[in-house]
């Protein structure tokens, strides 16, 4: 039996990557005197690695398989395959960025400003890119973290990850450009990747993992309505791609049943009652597969 050793990013993502997992269908056990999760697939061995690590313990194959940043893959230039990009993050379902940052009241206001000032980072190879892409030379120093507090006293600017903004300006911290737009990523080794049994179970991982993601801000709803009234409760749907409708024992109705963002329901519903929609159903979803 072929086993795929897989990395689970330990830190920020930690937590959303083994909910994610279990929507997804894979139940991951972590113990905080351990750095092997278990898992409930034994085509499957976990173990959990700092995001910052990762691609490059799967390109020297210590790992077949992970989850991390496309920051970090590009940060430690590691040569693995990005197979799928896996839209969420800590907090939310959204790519995050990476930007330049500088105190409210400080008088940069430019990338060009920054010629011969210091800046803090945890991503030093991508910020020395971005300001040789500017024509600029600046000092660029690596930071442990807390990276927001080292302006104006130990640094002038900053790059520093963000989802919100809302850290930044917390901190009274003003950004002047993005640096670079990230999300998480599936990677395997090149050798890994080219073994199709190793391929396939990553590939299924991957459309599952990729299922619960869409499904995560959706759901699905159910509704009865008359067939005279079935063009006007149609033009209130938004729909995944177009509505099922079922014929119902009685000719003159028909079932409806169509997925549809989470965050429109409450303005749709009143509308379909409206329209003459009745027996209105929301159901959860758990994965859509396009």
């Amino acid at each position: 039996m072929s086993v795929l050793k897989l990395g689970i990013p330990k830190g920020s993502l930690q937590d959303a990557t083994v909910d994610l997992l279990a929507r997804a269908g894979w139940k991951v056990t972590l113990s905080s005197r351990s750095y092997v999760p278990a898992i409930d697939d034994a085509e499957i061995d976990c173990l959990l690695v700092r995001a910052q690590e990762m691609a490059r313990y799967v390109e020297s194959g210590a790992l077949e398989a992970g989850i991390t940043g496309h920051d970090w893959v590009v940060e430690t230039n590691a040569d693995v395959v990005e197979l799928a990009e896996l839209v969420y993050a800590k907090q939310r379902l959204a790519r995050v960025k990476w930007v330049l940052a500088v105190p409210e009241d400080s008088a940069i206001r430019s990338p060009h400003d920054l010629e011969g000032k210091t800046i803090a980072t945890e991503v030093v190879r991508i910020t020395e890119k971005y300001l040789a892409g500017h024509g600029v030379k600046a000092r660029v120093e690596f930071s442990w973290g807390a990276t927001e507090v080292k302006v104006p006293q130990l640094a002038d600017a900053i790059v520093e990850v963000t989802e919100t903004g809302s850290s930044l300006r917390a901190n009274r911290l003003r950004i002047l450009d993005t640096v670079l737009e990230s999300s998480t990523v599936f990677i395997m080794n090149r050798k890994a990747a080219e073994d199709p049994a190793k391929r396939q179970k990553a590939e299924n991982l991957v459309l599952m993992l990729q299922g619960a993601i869409a499904a995560a801000t959706r759901v699905g709803l159910m509704l009865n309505v008359r067939r005279q009234d079935l063009s006007a409760v149609l033009a209130v749907l938004p729909a995944l791609k177009n509505p099922t409708i079922s014929a119902l024992s009685d000719p003159e109705w028909v079932a409806v049943n169509t997925i549809i963002e989470e965050a429109v329901v409450r303005q749709i519903l009143p509308k379909l009652k409206a329209a003459k929609a009745q027996g209105i159903v929301e159901y959860p979803l758990n994965k859509i597969v396009l």
